[in-house]
């Protein structure tokens, strides 16, 4: 009875080990839902994000804020599995030397993604929120001139499909 209880044990501890070390290696599959153009509009201008997948590993993506004619934001992203972490690499124009500013998933959950960076000087934290499939909110956070912060941006899911 002994030997046959070890060996149930054993192969359970084997089974979820290797199903764990998948979903690690899969981890940008949990951020399908963002693929797509997302935007909105604000009474300070209007806000358009697009995603497409550039193959099994990363995903890219566009985020402008315009208003009137003027792009006052534009920010390219990569989001990259690299081994068993999901990164999220935002480059913004006249930042940074215009050199990505990586930042690690810390939190996902089936509706929820969450990439920190805690040595970025603002935001050091960027979530994305599937409200429903055409609906999200993407909110960035921190510590900007030494009080907490943070923005938040919902956006639905344009309907034309590409």
């Amino acid at each position: 009875m002994f030997q046959k209880t070890t060996l149930i044990l054993l192969l359970l501890t084997i089974v979820s080990c290797k199903k764990t070390e998948t979903n690690e290696k899969d981890q940008i599959k949990s951020a399908k839902w963002l693929l797509g153009q997302w935007s909105t509009k604000t009474a300070d201008g209007n806000l358009s994000e697009s995603w497409k997948q550039l193959n099994d590993s990363t995903f890219q993506g566009e985020s402008f804020f315009i208003k009137a004619k003027d792009t006052l934001h534009f920010e390219s992203i990569i989001l990259q599995q690299k081994g068993e972490d999901l990164f999220y690499n935002a480059t913004v124009k006249g930042q940074n030397e215009n050199k990505a500013v990586p930042f690690k998933l810390t939190t996902k959950t089936e509706k929820q993604l969450v990439f920190e960076n805690p040595k970025h000087d603002y935001p050091q934290k960027i979530t994305y929120t599937l409200v429903n499939k055409d609906s999200l909110v993407a909110s960035i956070s921190g510590v900007q001139l030494g009080k907490p912060s943070s923005e938040k941006f919902g956006m639905k899911k344009d309907s034309i499909a590409k």
